[in-house]
């Protein structure tokens, strides 16, 4: 795998944990002050997830990619 490819995943991975984190934290919250946070930890995972995943394709298209990513 390239180390292009391993950083890609990680970061599709770190966006999914985001996303998942914000969810729960949402759910769990007491106060408006943490809605707040974790509504920002979401757009912010959905649009690093976004970022990445275009590169992914760029990536595929280019013929870079390897498949067991």
């Amino acid at each position: 795998m390239k180390p292009c490819d391993h950083h890609l995943r990680q970061v599709i991975h770190l966006a999914e944990r985001m996303i998942k984190l914000a969810d729960e934290g949402d759910d769990d919250r007491e106060d408006t002050g943490c809605g707040i946070l974790y509504g920002m930890l979401r757009d912010s995972g959905y649009k690093i997830k976004q970022l990445a995943e275009v590169e992914k394709r760029n990536h595929i298209a280019k013929g870079w990619w390897d498949e067991g990513c």
